[in-house]
């Protein structure tokens, strides 16, 4: 079994980090090096020169080429060498793997595994990220501990009850029970937990203005391997709902793309997206300022958890329970797609 899904979209970067610079990144174990050609085009090259291994990234790009920084060997956005230093001919074999990249919704999605099955219309949906509709805020997190602590804390959600008081979590959250449901034919795990008349967190209230008790839910999409929404309504109390289910109250969508870089470490690209106050500031401001506590807050956590499961005797056991239980079914699904 692969330590890492292959043949799956991952986030490798925001839309905005790159540019006519050579950024460097590693992507499920596999170093890489991200451009713009001239025409605006994102490019992405393994990042290590056929010649010696060096790192393409420490090189320069002249036009659309990168010339390696320690023997100046050239390579083209095809991942094809064009010129070898001392020498007319170039080796037939001299060229570094390029691979499958769509940029969409701010995001640019790389393929990693066989480069012939990259499908664009497997690329998951996060369009509220670019609709004009929806305002967003976004950001994201280089994470020290490994991709599976990340989706397990994602997929249970009654730890903000305790990790995230004061900020997003309050008693109701670990207190209500909620449904889950498994898709293996779409390779998709959902579970919602709806709440009434329940505590406003200073989250939600120092955006939406709303005052206990309100009705919030929490109907959370994971894709796995890389992709994690949480639906959110929250209104006043005994706000109707319409014939759509949507209708009323204030909407956000907290969206993680969820990218491995070793067996050990993980990137977190996160977004709060939301349908209100859509042209106003300190809105986003506070959304800004507040999820990234909320991050920082699991990132501390798991960081500690990732030295505390690295140490432990191999056959250690855990013990889970039923609120485990959208985690479990992740977890299952990563181990079955990643044979």
């Amino acid at each position: 079994m692969s330590a890492f899904a292959q043949n799956y979209w991952y986030v490798a970067a925001w839309s905005k980090e790159v540019g006519r610079t050579l950024v460097s990144r590693t992507i499920c174990g596999e170093p890489i090096v991200l451009y713009r050609s001239r025409d605006g085009q994102p490019v992405a090259l393994a990042d290590r020169c056929v010649h010696r291994r060096y790192p393409l990234s420490l090189g320069r790009l002249t036009d659309d080429s990168i010339e390696c920084g320690y023997h100046g060997f050239v390579f083209d956005c095809s991942g094809t060498c064009t010129f070898v230093p001392g020498q007319d001919r170039v080796p037939r074999t001299a060229r570094v793997p390029r691979y499958q990249l769509v940029e969409r919704d701010k995001w640019i999605w790389i393929w990693i595994g066989d480069q012939s099955k990259a499908d664009p219309r497997l690329v998951p949906d996060a369009h509220w990220l670019d609709d004009p509709a929806w305002a967003s805020v976004e950001d994201m997190a280089h994470s020290p501990f490994r991709h599976s602590l990340l989706v397990d804390n994602l997929m249970d959600l009654s730890h903000e009850t305790y990790l995230h008081a004061g900020l997003i979590g309050t008693p109701e959250v670990a207190r209500t029970p909620f449904t889950t449901h498994v898709d293996d034919e779409r390779d998709q795990v959902t579970f919602s937990r709806h709440m009434e008349a329940v505590a406003c967190p200073p989250f939600y209230e120092k955006t939406t203005g709303y005052t206990t008790p309100i009705d919030r839910w929490q109907d959370v999409f994971f894709q796995p391997p890389a992709f994690w929404v949480n639906n959110v309504r929250v209104a006043p109390h005994g706000t109707p709902v319409g014939p759509r289910g949507d209708e009323g109250g204030a909407h956000v969508k907290i969206v993680h793309g969820l990218t491995p870089e070793t067996e050990n470490s993980t990137w977190d690209f996160w977004a709060v997206v939301r349908d209100f106050a859509l042209d106003d500031d300190s809105v986003s401001q506070a959304l800004l300022t507040m999820n990234r506590e909320v991050v920082q807050q699991d990132l501390d956590a798991l960081t500690v958890l990732e030295q505390v499961v690295a140490g432990e005797p191999a056959g250690t056991q855990e013990l889970s329970v039923a609120i485990d239980a959208g985690g479990l079914a992740a977890r299952e699904m990563i181990r079955r797609i990643s044979r």
